[in-house]
């Protein structure tokens, strides 16, 4: 089935077999998540190989996302792995504690001490627990329970409001980025940025690596959504990050942030990740919940990318069913959509490269002569990119010789990329090749409208400048 929103599997215990890898792919799985919070370098290094193997064996572009674990803001463990806190009960914080118990409990970051002061509300696993600090005594946080319950090993502590300073990026994480270089990962997610320079010194880091992958920030943190241009500048996407995000600013709070953000990805010409949640009841049940339907179809209706899923495929009893309900409600949802440009987002740019101003000519083309396709000839996919931010309902055909642009390309939202050689062609011979491998894989009928960008000289990355209609079967087109 024809599905324009991308699907994010996240790797676990539950989906690293090939077996199962080949049925999540077959479900729609476009882009796999590597979560490195979890598992060796070289656990990430064989599941890539893995991921590798069976995309090959199925024939269509799969990307991978190493997902950074960012700095560990956690608990530390119980001398009984848990404790059960009741409304008003004192407890304290202590950096310098080696083994929880019912008193205390360590800290993997020693510096929370510093960025607390008394009345800071603190969130703990995922807002399940609050606590007010009420001083802090050098290494220790002293607090009262507001709200009880159970409290287990290393878990995640917030500040509500923000106010964090703990750097995005950690040691483990700048080692990570090596592995993700080592395993060719088409994308990587910074966790926890607070700002643009934090996405910069990640871009950095990436390429001193020798990986040219895309960047994508995960909104997680209030100073995030305070600087949200600036991160949205220095990155090629972001995931909405929904979890730690609902605990930093307030869960009703996200939807609203979810539409702003798609929305301002979108005209940035940048990549929306929607995530956390998504059909967490299909951890243990294989159907979702009707509330997991609508989240998803909202997300889809917002104009993200791709929709995420973590545990549910991860560590879930029915990874497979899930992406395939995924698929189900992605699909239906984007039925809503028309075939149309929306001509308002795109009047509010400026065109200053001649490729974009093509990209941007193909669309209006589009949109006036009832094209049944566009098709991209890309060396760097920039073009699809651009195209996909202003149209729904017309499918892109990214054709490219680069596997790694046929990777990443597999994330952009209404495009579907097509491998196919530039090597030793001239241009027409290319666009008859294109025209007979669209015509193989059943994309085009006879006597059906395409248009067609591609540059003057075949290979060169950023040189697009032609726009040619094509009516399929015929050798002539109109430029």
């Amino acid at each position: 089935m024809q599905r324009s929103t991308k699907i994010v599997a996240t790797l676990g215990p539950s989906s690293s077999d090939v077996a199962t890898l080949e049925g999540l792919i077959a479900a729609g799985v476009n882009m796999f998540r590597l979560n490195f919070s979890h598992g060796t370098a070289q656990d990430h290094l064989d599941r890539a190989a893995i991921v590798r193997e069976c995309a090959k064996k199925a024939g269509c572009a799969v990307a991978i996302m190493v997902d950074l674990q960012g700095p560990k803001i956690r608990v530390g463990k119980f001398e009984k792995n848990k404790i059960e806190l009741k409304n008003g009960d004192q407890f304290i914080l202590d950096a310098s504690c080696t083994l929880g118990n019912q008193e205390r409990v360590g800290l993997d970051y020693k510096e929370l001490p510093n960025d607390v002061a008394p009345g800071a509300i603190l969130l703990l696993d995922d807002g399940r627990l609050v606590f007010e600090v009420k001083e802090v005594v050098g290494s220790e946080i002293h607090v009262v329970v507001k709200v009880g319950g159970v409290l287990s090993n290393n878990k995640g502590i917030n500040r509500q409001g923000g106010g964090l300073t703990a750097p995005a990026l950690t040691a483990k994480d700048m080692e990570d980025i090596k592995t993700a270089a080592k395993l060719h990962a088409d994308y990587v997610a910074v966790s926890f940025p607070k700002s643009g320079a934090d996405m910069y010194m990640a871009r950095t880091l990436l390429r001193a690596a020798g990986s040219r992958a895309l960047l994508i920030a995960k909104i997680e943190r209030t100073e995030a959504v305070a600087d949200l241009e600036e991160i949205l500048d220095a990155s090629d996407g972001i995931m909405v990050a929904r979890g730690d995000l609902a605990v930093e600013v307030g869960d009703a709070a996200v939807p609203a942030l979810q539409k702003r953000m798609i929305k301002l990805a979108r005209k940035k010409h940048k990549l929306s990740i929607t995530a956390t949640q998504m059909m967490e009841s299909m951890i243990t049940s294989p159907v979702p919940t009707r509330a997991e339907v609508s989240d998803v179809a909202n997300a889809v209706l917002d104009g993200t990318d791709a929709v995420m899923l973590s545990a549910e495929t991860a560590s879930g009893k029915y990874p497979i069913e899930t992406v395939e309900a995924m698929a189900r409600v992605c699909v239906e949802a984007e039925k809503t959509f028309e075939s149309k440009i929306d001509e308002e987002l795109l009047m509010q740019g400026d065109l200053t490269r001649i490729d974009q101003t093509i990209a941007m000519s193909a669309l209006f083309a589009s949109s006036r002569l009832n094209v049944k396709a566009i098709a991209a000839l890309t060396q760097s996919g920039s073009s699809a990119l651009w195209m996909s931010r202003y149209i729904r309902g017309v499918p892109i055909y990214a054709l490219t010789p680069e596997a790694e642009t046929y990777n990443r390309l597999s994330l952009f939202r209404d495009v579907y990329p097509v491998m196919i050689s530039h090597e030793n062609t001239d241009r027409e011979s290319l666009l008859v090749r294109a025209e007979v491998e669209m015509l193989r894989r059943g994309i085009v009928q006879q006597g059906d409208l395409v248009a067609f960008t591609f540059g003057d000289v075949v290979g060169l990355g950023g040189g697009t400048n032609c726009l040619k209609i094509i009516k399929i079967g015929e050798r002539k087109g109109q430029r």
